[in-house]
Order: structure tokens, then sequence, then C-alpha cells
């Protein structure tokens, strides 16, 4: 037998063959691994959606003094309905860039959040996403349109700071005009001498049918495609065995019929 084969019955396998072989063998094991990983991801994603849901339909609580903000949690607010006394600050007023699908309300598509600062109480600062413009309506708005001059009561479910990466546009400061619910971007834009910010931004409620902005919504969903990954790797895993098993009939077959080759 030649040093550079060995033999299986009577199929003789080189060691590129069985190499290959095992390699294959590895990455069937990871594909297992990665599917299962990802019904892992699926079922904690299950449950953080859970959360989202029963946190955002509980009573609303009002906020936290505001001696308290700067060693809140953000994300111990998130989804959470709150109330909050104050006066908003219209003339710094930002817009938020946003593409809205699947509204509760009548307007859709590009557009804008209208954010307005409201001043609470002991010098407090939490920022309102008083809800969407339709783009062709955005101008209105810009100094806060027809908001309330006077002391309002607001509610709506706070929510932590929207994450920016690399390709985020940079702020518009000259317009005003902003491409993430972000606190320390809405920052920019207004005076927060003497002032405490909220750690989180609230998303008002539903206004009136028709109104703008249009309020309430706030999206209770995540991305959550892990199952079909989970069936991406488990189908992966089960082909990649097939293909050895073919790939060694086929040349098991070539073989037998070459010149010379065994045809048992």
């Amino acid at each position: 037998m030649p040093a550079n084969e060995v033999a299986s019955g009577s199929t003789r396998l080189t060691w590129r063959q069985m190499t290959f072989i095992l390699f294959m063998l590895a990455l069937t094991i990871l594909f297992v691994g990665l599917g299962y990983w990802q019904m892992q991801r699926l079922g904690e994603k299950t449950r953080q959606l859970e959360a989202i849901a029963e946190r955002s339909e509980r009573s609303p609580i009002d906020l936290p003094p505001v001696a308290e903000w700067s060693v809140s949690d953000p994300l111990a607010f998130d989804y959470l309905p709150v109330t909050a006394t104050g006066t908003f600050r219209n003339d710094e007023t930002v817009l938020v860039f946003t593409s809205l699908e699947d509204p509760r309300g009548t307007y859709s598509g590009p557009g804008y959040w209208v954010i307005a600062p409201l001043q609470t109480a002991n010098n407090g600062l939490v920022f309102v996403n008083r809800g969407f413009v339709p783009q062709d309506q955005k101008d209105q708005f810009k100094a806060g349109g027809a908001g309330p001059q006077v002391e309002v009561t607001i509610t709506g479910l706070a929510r932590v700071s929207e994450k920016t990466g690399m390709f985020t546009p940079a702020s518009d400061l000259v317009n005003r005009i902003d491409w993430a619910r972000n606190i320390d971007r809405l920052e920019q834009y207004v005076d927060t001498a003497g002032r405490t910010v909220a750690p989180f931004y609230i998303d008002e409620a539903a206004s009136a049918p028709g109104a703008l902005p249009q309020g309430g919504e706030t999206k209770l969903t995540l991305p959550n495609r892990h199952f079909e990954y989970a069936l991406t790797w488990f189908s992966l895993a089960i082909i990649t065995p097939i293909l050895v098993v073919t790939w060694l009939l086929r040349a098991r077959k070539q073989t037998s019929l070459a010149p010379g080759g065994s045809s048992e």
C-alpha cells in the first residue's frame, strides 16, 4: 500500500482526502454550535420583547427627583410610562430625521421627530419627543410650532439614547437638524448652564387623530431574525455531511472505473 494512502475496506483515502473530511466534520460541528447559539439568542430576544411589552403597560410614574438624575441608570427607565411637569422651551426645538414605517397614526414616510426640551422644577431639563411630522411640514415646527407656552404635564415612554456610529451624519447645528435621538447630541442645541439633563428622553403619548406632531409612535419591537439564522446554520450542518458522502461515493466510483482500479 502506498505510504500516502489509508485503506478503509475496499476504499482507499489519501491523507489529503482524510484532511478534507475532518475539515468538513469540523464545519458541521461549528454549524450546529452556531445554530444552538442562535436559538439561545432567540430565547433572550423573546424574553426581552416580553419585558418591553410588560413595562410599557405599567401605570405611569413621576420622574425621579432631579438630584437623582446624575446617578440614575437610564436602562432602569427604558420603556416605562412616566409623567413630567414643566414648560417647553420651544425656541430650542430640534428636528431629528426619520422614516416612519407602520405608523399608529395618520402620517408616515420621511419626516422628523420634533424634540423639545422641557424645563422642570429644580432646574431639570428632559428632552421630549413630541412626535412625528412629515418632511414637507417640518418648517412650521422648527421653533416648536404651536407648542404649548404654559406649564404642562405630559405622559409618555422613557427611552434611552439611540446609539450613533461612524456612519451617523454630523449634527447640523445651524439648521437644528440631527439624525439620532441621542442625549449627548441633543445637548449641543440647548443652553444647559445650571441645569441637570435627564439621562433619558420621553416619547410623548399619542395625540388626537390627525394632529401634528403625531405622538405615540414608540416602536415596541426589536429586530428578531434569530430563528431564520438558526435554520440557516442547522441546514448547513445537514448539507455538509451529505456533500461529503456524495463526494466520497463519486470518488469511489471513479476509482473503480479507472484502469487497474478495484471493482469491489
